[in-house]
């Protein structure tokens, strides 16, 4: 059974100016106020209540299943990126089905990674995902590493998966910093609506202070605090009636302040490149062999914009170029 810490409980903060935000339950300013950085041991409130939600209210999802291994955790982690859980689920089982191994994905064409990955949309995730197989099987005999440097070393395998991986697959101790994580942590300890648009170093060191000694503590505080924000810390409409540490956080201490940085970036789809590229495509997918430039263009009206999606899809490696006109999925 887990050792559980004692855990105490913060004041409620008056009402009026506030100094910097501190991690609740101490009087150590966070990183993100540009001052100190707490010592892990400041966030043993936070540790237990949220690895005892996540352990009654953790979802079910196939790669937390322990026959997942690290190949499916790795191939989670592509797919779920900018992509919904519902939306990933149907493809991660269809290509664990296909690709058990990675050396199995590596075996085939990187065109059948690109067919196979379907409307899950960025598809140039399966070119990264398909080059990281080859790379486990060629450099590691086909099992994946679990040495961190090993996995940042892979190709398209950046600082949040190769963590992501090394935490979740093998339990070790790294700072998982997903959207998710970073918006629990800008709320809970921060005292902020929303993170920063892009990570920043502050939010990796505070990350990194928080984390349990032990690494799995650590690995499960990973996964809790992701889950945490993907169900009820979310970016609207939080659930802070059903969270864990809604007495300790200092977003909510403060009232709810509205976030003042810069503009959220909003995602839009339609009439936008990404969409012509994804319409291209599912034209190539669904063709048994190449496909002449005459069928390309019946998917768009507009030609300046649906060459420039087309000429987008060769530069990124998505589509070949053929004679005649002729264009199909990449074979190598």
């Amino acid at each position: 059974m887990r050792p559980r810490s004692p855990r105490t409980t913060a004041p409620p903060t008056p009402p009026g100016p506030r100094p910097p935000a501190a991690v609740p339950g101490t009087s150590v300013p966070a990183a993100a106020s540009g001052t100190s950085v707490p010592a892990a041991a400041s966030a043993v409130p936070l540790h237990a209540p949220v690895v005892d939600w996540f352990d009654e209210h953790a979802r079910d999802l196939p790669w937390r299943r322990p026959e997942a291994g690290a190949w499916g955790v790795m191939v989670s982690e592509f797919m779920l990126q900018q992509t919904p859980v519902n939306r990933v689920l149907p493809v991660y089982e269809h290509w664990l089905a296909r690709w058990p191994r990675p050396a199995d994905l590596a075996a085939e064409a990187p065109g059948e990674a690109v067919r196979a990955w379907g409307r899950l949309g960025y598809p140039r995730r399966a070119l990264r995902l398909h080059g990281a197989a080859a790379a486990i099987a060629e450099r590691h005999g086909g099992d994946v590493p679990s040495d961190h440097a090993q996995l940042l070393a892979l190709p398209g395998i950046g600082e949040y998966t190769a963590a992501a991986v090394a935490s979740f697959a093998y339990g070790q101790r790294h700072a998982v910093l997903d959207t998710n994580v970073r918006r629990v942590l800008a709320r809970a300890v921060t005292g902020v609506q929303y993170p920063p648009n892009a990570t920043t170093a502050a939010e990796r060191k505070l990350a990194r202070a928080l984390l349990p000694d032990d690494e799995r503590d650590a690995a499960r505080w990973a996964a809790a605090s992701m889950e945490l924000g993907a169900l009820v810390c979310t970016a609207k409409n939080e659930s802070c009636h059903r969270c864990p540490i809604a007495g300790r956080c200092a977003w909510r201490l403060a009232g709810k302040p509205a976030h003042d940085g810069p503009p959220r970036r909003g995602q839009t789809y339609a009439g936008t490149d990404r969409q012509v590229r994804g319409r291209l495509l599912a034209v190539l997918r669904e063709a048994p062999g190449p496909v002449p430039q005459a069928a390309l263009d019946q998917v768009w009206h507009e030609p300046v914009q649906r060459a420039r999606a087309l000429d987008g899809l060769v530069a990124d490696g998505l589509v070949e170029p053929l004679a005649d006109g002729l264009y199909r999925l990449p074979l190598s």
